[in-house]
């Protein structure tokens, strides 16, 4: 079996930081999103590496490899996502985040009825086979890591019997992912702005949420979080904070490599001088290797926004042990 460890979280939370953490271990192989939903202009987008992807090496060997085991793979559209773009309905169905067991049942039983539903979903699981084995083959490693986020995608990964799937579910405060979400281009991409919207310099105005939306999209991630871990056995998935993971990054990771099964002493401590191919969030076109702990929601914020976002997503918050 492939050992797959998927990393769960609201977006926004660290997952990418996270993500090439990990890929600092020699034993871990990944590329961030293998789903990703947001590349469908190649020309400007750039890997990790600083290369525009269309022209990046690792890509073009990756792109070969899925293709010589009848993937139909594009840098577009990896055809790792489980979706049915051919028919609105299941489109719809395919979109909601992941409810509880009822509503669950209820989502598999309504595709059931799309004849064409088993073959698609068959094409991904291959897809998502042969391109997590290639990645692998790639780097030499013995765990992959996915940053897919969302518990809708974990919940069909959980089903491919060739994975035996790992889950690190990331948390970090409501009120500075909230922040991320007003301005996603200032708190939540790259530090050079001619590299953010994923390398073509964008401002990222039309993807800006008021604090009532965004504080509700954190909730609702963290609530479908919820749902899907409480049918799985607790010892397959762990718990991690952002906040520790930026202020105490060896320990933290020292306690995610032990519950993958690696020697934490084989990490190399400068994540960036590792090669990574990783799409996602725009800190990874970042230069430095520091970890810093971003707290900014404390100055940005105003207290109409604190008292908004309480009154969506405070409960949660403060069950989570942030006051």
């Amino acid at each position: 079996m492939t050992r797959l460890a998927y990393i769960l979280a609201a977006s926004h939370s660290g997952s990418t930081l996270l993500t090439m953490l990990l890929n600092s271990h020699p034993d871990i192989a990944t590329v961030g999103e293998l789903a990703p939903g947001h590349m469908e202009d190649t020309s400007w987008y750039r890997c990790s590496c600083g290369a525009r992807i269309g022209e990046c090496p690792f890509w073009d060997s990756i792109a070969q490899a899925a293709r010589d085991r009848r993937v139909d793979f594009h840098l577009e559209d990896f055809g790792t996502g489980f979706r049915m773009p051919e028919s609105r309905v299941a489109t719809r169905l395919l979109r909601p985040l992941h409810r509880g067991p009822v509503l669950e049942t209820v989502r598999d039983t309504a595709l059931a009825l799309f004849t064409s539903w088993p073959a698609r979903r068959k094409e991904v699981v291959h897809a998502n086979e042969v391109l997590v084995e290639a990645v692998m083959a790639y780097y030499g490693a013995r765990v992959f890591v996915d940053k897919g986020n969302t518990a809708l995608r974990l919940k069909y990964l959980s089903r491919i019997p060739s994975f035996d799937l790992k889950v690190i579910r990331l948390i970090r405060d409501g009120r500075a992912v909230a922040l991320t979400y007003m301005d996603p281009a200032d708190f939540a991409d790259a530090r050079d702005a001619g590299l953010r919207g994923g390398g073509s310099g964008g401002d990222r105005r039309d993807e800006r949420l008021p604090m009532e939306r965004a504080a509700h999209e954190w909730r609702r991630c963290n609530e479908e979080a919820e749902h899907a871990l409480r049918r799985m056995d607790r010892s397959r998935w762990m718990e991690v904070r952002y906040e520790e993971l930026c202020t105490n990054p060896d320990a933290t990771l020292d306690r995610v490599f032990t519950f993958l099964g690696l020697d934490p002493e084989r990490r190399i401590r400068d994540f960036r001088s590792v090669e990574h191919h990783v799409v996602g969030n725009g800190m990874r076109l970042d230069g430095t290797s520091e970890i810093r702990l971003d707290e900014r929601w404390r100055e940005v914020l105003t207290e109409q926004d604190l008292r908004t976002f309480n009154a969506v997503a405070g409960d949660m918050n403060r069950r989570y042990g942030y006051l």
